[in-house]
């Protein structure tokens, strides 16, 4: 009997032993096939994402058109490749009636054309010009991998610039055009205006860099303050890390935790932006008027290593004594919550700078992109002072 028990308890073992062994093998199989499904779960996401993606990416110039849908006649809205200095170079050429003054816009970044936030943030330029939005080699629609690295320098840019400048000037028979220079852009903008002030009627910048490395140092001091105060340890000690106001130069890695920084709290791109990622970075990709391609190369010029070595060069230029006179109209716009380009720092500049006629304007609604965040008022000073050479609208002094 005893010998029985055993035999029954040895056989209850063995099958639980096997029912276990059944039961293992079972989950491993169905890990096997959730091993199988995940990726290509992944995979259909990647496809769809993509699919979404080139949809949204025509990459064609939609033409103003009229109340009846028409195109509006006497308009121009063009994406164009001309070759300029032996390189093929993109850009936007847009206006409700091309017999207007021509406008050359030169974006910001520097290697970051902003053509697209146009479409979101629209400033109304086109109702008063015929505007190029050029986008400087290595950048954006001029982005390629043939364009020799060593070319891709300031004097360059100030050689390119002048090309844009005749190319148009000829095109639409116009003597001189309107140069406006928007942040980085605003750095190649003003030392083109005075090296070539024959070719233009005014010179307008927005956004003016003065003294780069000083702003980048009162930037810093000033985000270390605010979000102490607000009590974000993280940020505070991720700053903390890069003690900028003791470097020369301007690390990529500090760039990015600045670019962050900035938007959060509101001294960024605009002052209603709190995130670089979703509201600059994605909203990017929305553009109907870049193919997917076009796109990705907005942010594979703005990371290259020609731009940020000419980052490097522009934090160690102080223009305040590298250019101190313009012998055409000066308009310069500053929005007090910009910390990208010191607003102080701007005004200091304004004030040093020699002109016929010259006029500050102070956005206070905005920060580092007045044209898109108070279009209205842009629009005024355009019309009312830019456009007839005066500066009754500038702020008093």
């Amino acid at each position: 009997m005893h010998l029985l028990f055993i035999y029954w308890e040895m056989r209850n073992k063995m099958t639980n032993l096997e029912n276990k062994r059944v039961a293992i093998k079972a989950i491993v199989r169905r890990g096997a096939r959730i091993m199988l499904i995940i990726p290509a779960v992944l995979l259909t996401c990647v496809f769809i994402i993509a699919g979404v993606l080139l949809m949204c990416s025509p990459g064609k110039s939609e033409p103003y058109r009229d109340e009846s849908g028409r195109p509006l006649e006497g308009s121009i809205s063009e994406k164009i490749h001309v070759n300029i200095n032996g390189v093929e170079q993109g850009m936007f050429i847009r206006g409700k009636d091309k017999t207007n003054p021509v406008l050359l816009f030169l974006h910001g970044g520097p290697g970051l054309p902003t053509y697209w936030l146009t479409r979101i943030y629209p400033t109304g330029f086109e109702d008063y010009f015929t505007v190029c939005y050029w986008e400087t080699r290595g950048t954006g629609l001029s982005y390629s991998n043939d364009i020799p690295a060593e070319t891709v320098t300031w004097e360059q840019l100030i050689s390119d610039t002048v090309e844009v400048t005749n190319y148009l000037r000829k095109r639409f028979g116009q003597e001189k055009i309107y140069l406006l220079g928007h942040s980085g852009g605003s750095f190649l903008g003003i030392q083109v205006a005075a090296q070539a002030p024959e070719l233009y009627n005014a010179y307008i910048g927005v956004a003016q860099m003065s003294r780069q490395f000083e702003s980048e140092k009162l930037a810093y001091k000033y985000m270390i303050e605010q979000f102490r105060s607000a009590g974000d340890k993280r940020m505070v000690q991720e700053l903390e890390k890069f003690p900028i106001p003791d470097m020369n130069t301007v690390p990529k890695a500090y760039r990015n935790l600045r670019d962050e920084a900035m938007h959060k709290l509101g001294i960024g791109t605009t002052h209603r932006m709190k995130s670089v990622v979703k509201d600059v970075f994605l909203t990017s990709f929305q553009s109907r008027e870049y193919t997917l391609a076009e796109k990705i190369n907005l942010w594979r010029g703005k990371n290259s290593e020609q731009y940020q070595r000419m980052w490097d060069q522009m934090m160690a230029t102080d223009l305040t004594e590298k250019v101190q006179k313009l012998d055409i109209p000066l308009y310069l716009i500053g929005g007090i919550y910009d910390y990208t380009c010191n607003y102080t720092l701007t005004k200091s500049y304004f004030d040093k700078l020699k002109a016929p006629i010259k006029g500050f304007y102070t956005f206070d609604q905005s920060a580092h992109s007045p044209m898109f965040e108070e279009p209205l008022k842009m629009q005024k000073i355009l019309k009312k002072d830019i456009l007839k050479g005066v500066n009754n609208l500038a702020d008093a002094k």
